[in-house]
């Protein structure tokens, strides 16, 4: 009978190779440089490792700065915690100096922006409110919502812009960190993108389902011509996992559709975890250089900020 185990390995006749000819993907020059003192945040980014994700934040900052100077687009697709986290304020920096041409955001960020701008404050604790019947309800945010629907389904003139003129008529004590309100005073397209059912507002009685489906289409549109435009700029989803990536892909293949190249386009998805549509719709599936850049909104946004101020100096 033969034995079940099957014959001993000949070890002896295993290849190695010199370790001089093996490629080998880190090389002491892509090793970090600590600093010895007092630096620039400048010095410090060509300093980290030359691997990974210092590598692509160095190659996003390019692409953003590339663009900049040649006078490309730098679109933002936003996500509601982008703003819960305090980052609205850089992104108003980059439109105040001309970095960011143009803004996307889900309903959630639009209004946590607007409430930010309005009341000074915003972000439930969702689960104590819930169980009591409470979350949601805020009538200062909804009447808002909801008359900026009715006058950019009347006026034709996309529910981000409706969304700005309403704040800033308003008034309140955070419209200097609002991004609708930036956009809108420095002329830059901000669009808005809802998805019925999602958002505290689609709540309210008197919202108008019709117009603001007419004010979100009608931004769609809007986004679409900028998108046909992005060739050799620069595309951030920053905190959207689900509906940026896909208003972004339907964009695309429509400028596609109509002989738009996209040649030269850099693509990146900053957020906590990378998943699936963010990946393909955003990195993959365009084409183009695509950068993924792991990590807290409240960190990577400063730091890519700082990073792209660190070679755009001064303000428009």
């Amino acid at each position: 009978m033969s034995s079940p185990h099957p014959p001993p390995l000949d070890l002896d006749a295993l290849r190695f190779e010199p370790l001089a000819d093996r490629p080998s993907k880190v090389r002491l020059a892509d090793l970090g440089r600590p600093g010895d003192g007092p630096g620039t945040l400048d010095d410090l980014l060509e300093r980290l490792p030359d691997v990974l994700a210092a590598r692509w934040l160095r190659q996003l900052r390019d692409a953003i700065v590339a663009a900049h100077a040649g006078g490309r687009p730098v679109l933002a697709a936003l996500g509601g915690h982008v703003i819960k986290t305090g980052c609205g304020p850089y992104l108003n920096d980059w439109i105040a100096r001309g970095v960011l041409t143009g803004v996307a955001m889900n309903g959630s960020a639009a209004i946590h922006d607007l409430e930010l701008a309005i009341a000074g404050h915003t972000s439930e604790d969702v689960g104590p409110r819930l169980a009591d019947g409470t979350f949601g309800f805020a009538r200062e945010t909804s009447e808002l919502f909801a008359a900026a629907c009715d006058r950019a389904a009347d006026d034709g003139i996309g529910l981000g812009a409706a969304l700005g003129d309403a704040i800033l008529g308003r008034g309140g004590p955070g419209l200097d960190a609002s991004l609708l309100v930036a956009a809108r005073r420095h002329r830059v397209p901000a669009t808005v993108h809802v998805a019925i059912g999602t958002d505290i507002v689609h709540m309210f009685p008197r919202l108008d389902g019709a117009a603001m489906g007419r004010a979100s289409f009608d931004d769609f549109h809007a986004l679409c011509r900028l998108v046909a435009g992005l060739d050799r700029g620069v595309w951030l989803n920053i905190g959207s996992a689900v509906v940026m990536p896909e208003v972004f892909l339907k964009a695309v293949a429509i400028a596609r559709n109509l002989g738009h190249p996209l040649d030269g386009l850099t693509t990146a998805n900053l957020d906590f975890m990378q998943q699936y549509r963010g990946r393909l719709n955003v990195l993959d599936r365009p084409g183009g250089l695509g950068i993924a850049l792991t990590g807290h909104h409240e960190l990577m946004i400063p730091l890519l900020h700082a990073a792209v101020a660190a070679r755009i100096p001064g303000r428009g």
